[in-house]
C-alpha cells in the first residue's frame, strides 16, 4: 500500500440499521477498488470486516472495522460502524474522524429506525453524506416511494442521482442522472451504455430537480440558469459538490452491495463530491501547561494522533487505532502518551483490512493506521511529540442504561473475569464493572442486551470465561422519620476490668446530611475523651439498620446526656452504649426504607409521547418538564424510582418501536411506599439467607 497525504485521504463512515447491508457494500467496496481479490458474504461468514466470532454468529456488524481503499489517486478509509445503536460508544468514537458518510437504506424496508437514528448523528456533525438505496434487486421495491419516504423522514435535501433499471432478480443497473448514462452489470463488471428511450422522460426531470440544486449553489450558476442557458457538465460537478459539502444536496444512489451494483459509481461519487482530510477543520488541544493548542491535517507539524478505538486480540495483544491530527508518524518513532504521561515507542505501525495487518513506515497527517502492543494506551487517549505535547478532548460517552450481574459458571474462573474484563475496558469504554459489596454482585453496565450480549459472548469466546447472569439487585436505605430520645446502657462490673458506659441520645431525621454527631453535654456528664468512641459507635451501627439491614442514612445524632465510671469506662463501652442507644429510638423514631431515585431524560419521536408519559406514571415516575429536541422529536425529563426501570431500555424501545432513547442519573434517595416496604425487607432476608 502507498503513503497518501491529507490532500488524497477520505475517510468515510458506512451507517444504516441493523441489517441494511453496510458489511456487504463495504465487502463491494474492497472487492472492487482491488483491495481484495475475493468477495466473502455474511451468510458465509466470510466478510473482511465482521471478523469476530460475536459478529459471524449473530451475522452482524458489532465493531467498527476498518478498509482502508486505494481508488485512483486516493486513498479511502472506509469505517463499517455497527448498525445496533446499543453500540453507539463505537459508533461516536468512528463518527468522530469521518469526514463524511455512507448512508446505507434497505430498498425492501425503507427508512427504518435505524437510518433515522444514524441520520441523525451524521446531521449533528453536518457531514457530508450519501444515501445508498441497497438491496435494490429484491423483490416488490417501488423506488418512487422509498424515495419520497427518504425525503419526508430525512429531509428534501435527498435528491436521487440515479433511476434503477429492471426489478427484483432483472435489477442490473441504472441511468446516471448526472452523466446521462446507463450503468448496467453484466455478471463480471458494469458497462456504459444509452439509457432506454421509456426511461427518458423520468430522467429528463429528476435531471432538472438536480440542476435546479445546482444552480442554487452558486449566483454566477443561478443567473445562468434563470437565464434559460445550459450549464455544462464541469458546472454541474462544481456545483454539486458545494451542494453536498454544505448539507444542501444528499446523493441518493440505488444499488446492490451483493450483486456489485453501484459500488463504482460509489467509489467514483467519494472520490469526486467528498472532501479530503486536509479539507477539515483545525483541531483544537490542551499542552502541557493547559494552554489551548491549535493543530492542523499538515505534515509539516509536530505529530498528534487520537486513538478512537482499542481492539485486544489473543494473539497480539492490544492494537489500538488511532487518526493522525498532524505532522506523521513513522515507526518506532518516540511518542507520549496522554493516559500515561510518559513516552513509549510505537514500534509496530500497521493499517488494517479487517484483522490483516498491512505494515507501512510512515504514515501521514489525517490517515488512519494503527499501533500494537504500546502501553497504557487506550481508546480516549491522545499521542503526541513528546516535545510538543496536546492532549485532545475525549469523546463524551453514553452511561449505562442497564445492568447486570454475571458470575463465572466455574468459581476457578474468579481470577480469569476480573482480568478480562479489564480488558475489555480498554476496548469499550461504555462498559461499566460495578462490584456491589452490599448485594455481592459484580454487574455490568451498557446500553442494552444487544451490547451486554456481546460482552458476554466475548468473554466466552476470547477469554473462556462462561458467565451466568442474574437481574440486579436495588441499593436500599433506611432512615427515620421523627426524633426520638434513647438511653443506652453497657454495663459489666463482674470483678476485674468492667465495662461502663451511659448515654442519652436524641436523634433527628438530617435530610442534608447522610450522618453528623454532635454533642450537648453539660457538666462533664460524659467526658470529652469518650466523644469520637460515641461518634464510631453510631456510625458502626448505622451500618445496619433495624428494619432489613441495609445502611442508614439522613441522621443527626445528638449526645445530651450519660454516665461514666473513673475504673470501668472505656470507648468500647461508649461504643456499645451508642449503638443500644439507637436501636432504643428506633422504637419510637418511625424507621422506613429509602429507594433510589433517578433522572431520566428520554428522547422520542412525537408520536409516542402519551404512551410514554402514561408509563412514567405506571412506574412511580413523575414528569418534571418536555421540550422539543429535533424536528419531530421530544425530550421529556422525569423522575423515576431505580427500582422500576431496571429494564427499561428494553420496554422503551418496544413503546417506540426502537426509537426512544434516554439516559439515566442517580440523584437521591426518597420513601418508599408503605404498602411495599414488607415485600423488600423480606426479599432482601430471604436475599442473605441464600448468600450466607
Amino acid at each position: 500500500m502507498n503513503e497518501y497525504k491529507a490532500d488524497a485521504l477520505k475517510n468515510v463512515i458506512l451507517l444504516g440499521h441493523l441489517g441494511s447491508g453496510k458489511t456487504s457494500l463495504s465487502e463491494s467496496l474492497a472487492f472492487i477498488s482491488g483491495a481484495i481479490d475475493k468477495k466473502g458474504t455474511v451468510e458465509k461468514k466470510s466478510t473482511v470486516s465482521d471478523y469476530t466470532p460475536e459478529e459471524q454468529s449473530k451475522l452482524s456488524s458489532l465493531s467498527t472495522g476498518l478498509l482502508p481503499l486505494e481508488f485512483k489517486d486516493i486513498k479511502i478509509n472506509i469505517l463499517d460502524a455497527p448498525g445496533a445503536d446499543e453500540m453507539i460508544g463505537d459508533i461516536s468514537h468512528a463518527l468522530a474522524v469521518a469526514n463524511a458518510a455512507v448512508l446505507v437504506v434497505d430498498g425492501s424496508s425503507g427508512v427504518e429506525v435505524g437510518t433515522e437514528k444514524m441520520w441523525l448523528e451524521i446531521k449533528k456533525r453536518n457531514l457530508p453524506a450519501i444515501i445508498f438505496l441497497n438491496k435494490m434487486d429484491k423483490e416488490n421495491i417501488k423506488f418512487e416511494e422509498v424515495l419520497e419516504e427518504i425525503r419526508t423522514k430525512l429531509g428534501k435535501q435527498a435528491v436521487p442521482f440515479c433511476l434503477p433499471l429492471g426489478k427484483s432478480d432483472e435489477f442490473n443497473g441504472f441511468a446516471d442522472i448526472v452523466e446521462l448514462k446507463a450503468r448496467i452489470y453484466d455478471g463480471n463488471a458494469c458497462v456504459d451504455g444509452e439509457i432506454y428511450e421509456d426511461k427518458m422522460d423520468k430522467v429528463e426531470s429528476l435531471r432538472q430537480d438536480l440542476i435546479e440544486t445546482v444552480a442554487g449553489s452558486d449566483e454566477v450558476l443561478l443567473e445562468k440558469y434563470f437565464e434559460g442557458e445550459e450549464l455544462t457538465m464541469e458546472e454541474i460537478r462544481c456545483g454539486l459538490q458545494k451542494s453536498i459539502l454544505a448539507g444542501e444536496a444528499v446523493p441518493v444512489m440505488v444499488g446492490s452491495g451483493l450483486k456489485d451494483i453501484g459500488t463504482l459509481t460509489l467509489l467514483h461519487m467519494i472520490r469526486q463530491y467528498f472532501p479530503t482530510v486536509s479539507e477539515g477543520k483545525e483541531i483544537v488541544g490542551k499542552n502541557d501547561k493547559d494552554q489551548d493548542v491549535t493543530r492542523h491535517f499538515q505534515d509539516n507539524e509536530p505529530f498528534s494522533g487520537f486513538v478512537f478505538k482499542t481492539l485486544i486480540d489473543p494473539f497480539v495483544g492490544t492494537i489500538n487505532i488511532l487518526q493522525i491530527k498532524s505532522g506523521t508518524l513513522q515507526k518506532d518513532q518516540e511518542v507520549y502518551v496522554s493516559s500515561k504521561e510518559g513516552t513509549e515507542k510505537a514500534s509496530q505501525v500497521f493499517t488494517l483490512l479487517g484483522k490483516t495487518q498491512i505494515p507501512l513506515d510512515t504514515f501521514h497527517a489525517g490517515d488512519i493506521c494503527a499501533m500494537a502492543k504500546v502501553a497504557d494506551v487506550k481508546t480516549g487517549t491522545t499521542l503526541s511529540d513528546k516535545k510538543n505535547i496536546v492532549v485532545y478532548p475525549e469523546i463524551v460517552s453514553p452511561t449505562p442504561t442497564m445492568y447486570v450481574a454475571i458470575k463465572p459458571e466455574n468459581k476457578k474462573d474468579e481470577d480469569k473475569l476480573s482480568n478480562a474484563l479489564s480488558k475489555l475496558q480498554l476496548e469499550d469504554n461504555t462498559l461499566e464493572v460495578v462490584r456491589n459489596k452490599e448485594t455481592s454482585q459484580l454487574l455490568i453496565g451498557g446500553q442494552g442486551m444487544i451490547h451486554l450480549g456481546y460482552i458476554i459472548d466475548k468473554m466466552r469466546n476470547m477469554f473462556k470465561v462462561a458467565l451466568q447472569t442474574e437481574d440486579q439487585r436495588i441499593v436500599y436505605r433506611e432512615t427515620i422519620k421523627q426524633v426520638a430520645t434513647a438511653e443506652g446502657r453497657y454495663i459489666k462490673q463482674s470483678g476485674g476490668s468492667g465495662y461502663y458506659g451511659v448515654v442519652v441520645m436524641r436523634f433527628e431525621p438530617n435530610p442534608k446530611a447522610d450522618y453528623e454527631f454532635t454533642e450537648e453535654i453539660f457538666g462533664g456528664a460524659v467526658p470529652r475523651g469518650y466523644f469520637p468512641a460515641v461518634d464510631k459507635g453510631l456510625q458502626e451501627t448505622l451500618e445496619h439498620g433495624v428494619l432489613a439491614g441495609f445502611p442508614v442514612i439522613g441522621v443527626k445524632g445528638i449526645l445530651t446526656d450519660g454516665k461514666y465510671h473513673a475504673v470501668d469506662s472505656n470507648e468500647l463501652a461508649f461504643k456499645m452504649a451508642a449503638s443500644i442507644a439507637f436501636k432504643e429510638a428506633c422504637k419510637i423514631a418511625k424507621p422506613t426504607i429509602l429507594e433510589p431515585i433517578f433522572k431520566l431524560e428520554i428522547t422520542i419521536k412525537d408520536e409516542y409521547l402519551g404512551d410514554v408519559l402514561g408509563d412514567i406514571s405506571k412506574r412511580r415516575g413523575r414528569v418534571l418538564g418536555m421540550e422539543p429536541a429535533v424536528e419531530g422529536y421530544q425530550k421529556v425529563v422525569a423522575e423515576a424510582p431505580e427500582a422500576e426501570i431496571t429494564k427499561y431500555t428494553i420496554d422503551l424501545k418496544a413503546m417506540t418501536q426502537g426509537s426512544g432513547t434516554f439516559s439515566r442519573e442517580f440523584i437521591r434517595y426518597e420513601e418508599v411506599p408503605g404498602n411495599l416496604i414488607e415485600k423488600i425487607v423480606e426479599e432482601h432476608k430471604r436475599f442473605v439467607e441464600e448468600h450466607k
